[in-house]
């Protein structure tokens, strides 16, 4: 019997053992290239495992051989293989409990699909503010307010896990040092990818500026949509909520404070 002839009768409920075989064969390729590309499988014909560290100077990367990473991977893979897992049986429970079918032909893959989102969706419990920055912290004699604003931002709402999403601005009064603008966006982004409630999640980004510059002054808006009170609840789509997080100088003098919702145009789009 050949390998489709048995991949159908096992979508159709027969002969269990070879479905299962053929399933096994299958799970372990994906599961080998779902690793590889979340950086926890090094490649067959692959090098000696390295480690990649930034040296001081000139920006440039020095590989360095590190026998200890091969357990660390080792490690991460397994326990990311057994978080897979029990999502997985998680939402063909949630599936059955709907009156669904987990094992119909449009719902097999679904576990992992959404198995894999959520890891997604909540990547940012697995950084850390030092690795985000990456050093990107430089010293400059500029005293004026720097701004970025309109970053776009997906989060979860952690008390129905459905999502929230809109637009942060973020902005700064340097005191001798200044950070690399992509890096606004990346503290952004590890906050958001959690399960969050939008007041903390504006408060965080805050601090978490104000900790690495030490600056005179931070300010944080965040603009969002959430699907809780537009697709469920109250059902009232255009709702969008705003939150803000003033720091120093933005806090303690109201001019200063005027000037940085103006120069984002708060509320005029």
């Amino acid at each position: 019997m050949t390998d489709l002839e048995e991949l159908s009768l096992c979508a159709a409920g027969r002969q269990p053992d070879s479905c299962c075989k053929h399933e096994s064969i299958i799970g372990k390729k994906r599961k080998a290239a779902e690793e590889e590309l979340l950086g926890l499988r090094v490649p067959e014909d692959a090098t000696s495992p390295t480690i990649c560290s930034s040296s001081e100077g000139d920006g440039t990367k020095i590989m360095e051989d590190d026998s200890e990473n091969v357990t660390n991977v080792d490690d991460r893979s397994e326990d990311l293989e057994k978080r897979m897992c029990k999502m997985q049986d998680a939402v063909r429970t949630i599936l059955e409990c709907l009156g669904e079918d987990p094992t119909r032909e449009g719902l097999l893959d679904t576990p992992k699909r959404v198995a894999k989102a959520m890891l997604f969706f909540t990547e940012g419990y697995t950084k850390q503010l030092s690795d985000v920055m990456n050093n990107a912290v430089f010293e400059e004699n500029h005293d004026e307010m720097v701004i970025v604003r309109d970053i776009s931002i997906f989060s979860q709402c952690e008390h129905h896990m459905v999502p929230f999403f809109g637009k942060v601005h973020i902005g700064y009064i340097p005191n001798g040092k200044v950070v690399g603008l992509s890096k606004l966006a990346r503290i952004a982004d590890m906050y958001a990818r959690r399960l969050q409630v939008q007041e903390r999640l504006t408060k965080q980004i805050a601090q978490a500026v104000d900790e690495i510059l030490k600056p005179q002054g931070v300010a944080v808006v965040i603009e969002a949509s959430h699907m809780c009170m537009v697709s469920r609840g109250v059902q009232k789509p255009g709702a969008s909520t705003v939150t803000s997080c003033m720091v120093g100088a933005f806090k303690e003098d109201a001019k200063t404070r005027k000037e940085f919702l103006s120069l984002i145009n708060i509320g005029s789009k």
